[in-house]
């Protein structure tokens, strides 16, 4: 379970749960071949938890940073949406959040790294994995139990499901 009690409070309010692909989705590590070809290593259960948002209200979103193909494959498998190349998250999300009718204290967010810095503190749920970068740990309200790659995500989303399942 998510050493997460201090803040069930805020999973009633989320609207969308945005994620940041490596060290999130993955465990951060990339397998490369001779011919350059990349590959990623995803914990499948991450897959089954999300599948579980949408019949609690949670959309998802997935922005990277990185533009590769295995984000689409993935992402597309999961019936998720992602944005790709993004450089600046904050001003990205800012302009999906307006067309979306959203705000930022309707986001859940969790990212690893420096790059999710801008997203963890506006969101009104920023989560970090337990393998994140030391510079993010202490910006977040939620650490996962598991790391990156590892059944983070899915942590997350049995945790969201088991708050709202009370509430009903």
């Amino acid at each position: 379970m998510a050493k997460f009690l201090p803040y069930p409070e805020v999973i009633p309010q989320v609207r969308l749960l945005v994620l940041d692909f490596d060290g999130v989705l993955t465990d951060n590590a990339v397998y490369v071949s001779q011919d350059g070809v990349e590959m990623v290593r995803c914990w499948r259960s991450d897959g089954l938890g999300l599948a579980q948002l949408p019949g609690i209200g949670i959309d998802v979103l997935v922005v990277s940073t990185e533009v590769n193909p295995v984000v689409s494959v993935r992402c597309r498998k999961l019936k998720l949406t992602c944005v790709q190349g993004v450089e600046d998250k904050v001003a990205k999300l800012g302009q999906i959040l307006i067309e979306r009718g959203l705000e930022w204290r309707d986001v859940a967010y969790m990212g690893n790294d420096i790059n999710d810095e801008g997203c963890l503190k506006l969101a009104s749920l920023p989560i970090v994995p337990q393998d994140a970068h030391r510079a993010v740990v202490p910006l977040a309200l939620w650490r996962t139990e598991a790391r990156g790659g590892y059944g983070a995500v899915r942590e997350v989303c049995d945790e969201m499901i088991r708050v709202r399942s009370k509430q009903r």
